[in-house]
């Protein structure tokens, strides 16, 4: 343990959840019935008794596109946010958005019995919209941009995107969750560091 706080700069749950996410994803695209067994179907979670899909299904991915994305922008908010608020709540955090994602999919498609979903995306928009209100003003870049996004934009941009993917089609990708994990993130650092989030607010709004 002492090894990866060292490794991964004070960091040790960020870096430890993005290995699993990276691993357990690859070998799922190498033997795709891995990801079969994951995966998340929220008509069949209570009569299917597949509740370990609850917590498989977010460190799986439908590609290497879908991989990459969530990869990096877990790895650009995850480290530094972590390093803030610690260790014990930032895994808190994840599991929070993890579960509000979970149960937001769960409400919306628990009729479906052809829905089916995978991908760390809800518990990720938490750790995203979480980081944001700890850095308000904080940036990152993406290449080939040349210039610093910020990150409230960066977060915007995000939820946009997933609102027009959700509208295309009924992929594994489960971009509703986005909104759900957002929102968890919000509630959160609401719950959790008030001063925080007037703080933030502050100084979107002035």
């Amino acid at each position: 343990m002492e090894t990866l706080v060292r490794l991964s700069q004070g960091a040790p749950g960020a870096a430890l959840l993005l290995l699993i996410m990276v691993i357990a994803s690859l070998a799922g695209l190498a033997r795709p019935a891995l990801i079969e067994r994951g995966v998340f179907r929220p008509y069949w979670l209570v009569p299917g008794r597949e509740y370990a899909t609850l917590l498989s299904s977010a460190f799986l991915h439908a590609d290497l596109t879908h991989l990459l994305f969530n990869g990096f922008t877990f790895w650009a908010f995850a480290f530094n946010l972590e390093r803030e608020i610690g260790t014990e709540r930032f895994l808190a955090l994840y599991a929070f958005g993890l579960l509000a994602s979970d149960a937001g999919t769960w409400f919306k498609h628990r009729l479906d019995a052809e829905y089916r979903t995978l991908g760390a995306s809800g518990a990720i928009l938490a750790v995203l919209f979480a980081s944001i209100l700890y850095f308000p003003s904080g940036s990152i870049f993406i290449l080939p941009i040349p210039v610093p996004i910020p990150a409230p934009l960066f977060a915007i941009l995000y939820l946009a995107y997933s609102y027009w993917a959700a509208q295309r089609g009924r992929g594994r990708v489960n971009h509703d969750a986005h909104l759900f994990g957002a929102l968890a993130g919000i509630a959160f650092v609401a719950l959790t560091d008030a001063d925080t989030l007037r703080h933030a607010f502050h100084t979107f709004f002035g």
